[in-house]
């Protein structure tokens, strides 16, 4: 799925344009965010793309959504 991320003053936050739901991230497999899981406020795990570290927000990435 599409999803965008960007940073806003209470953190990091993900929108689904298709599923038009923006949450927080919650809790991140690796600090520089990128190649892991992230979890987001909803339960939802969502596993990220590898990207470089200094990789610039907002972006819009190909997430992969982690179980049901």
């Amino acid at each position: 799925m599409k999803l965008m991320i960007r940073k806003t003053e209470k953190g990091l936050s993900a929108y689904a344009p298709k599923k038009d739901l923006e949450e927080p991230i919650v809790e991140t497999e690796k600090e520089d965010l990128w190649g892991g899981w992230v979890k987001l406020k909803n339960g939802w795990v969502l596993l990220l793309p590898e990207m470089p570290a200094d990789t610039r927000l907002p972006v819009t990435v190909e997430a992969k959504k982690m179980g049901d």
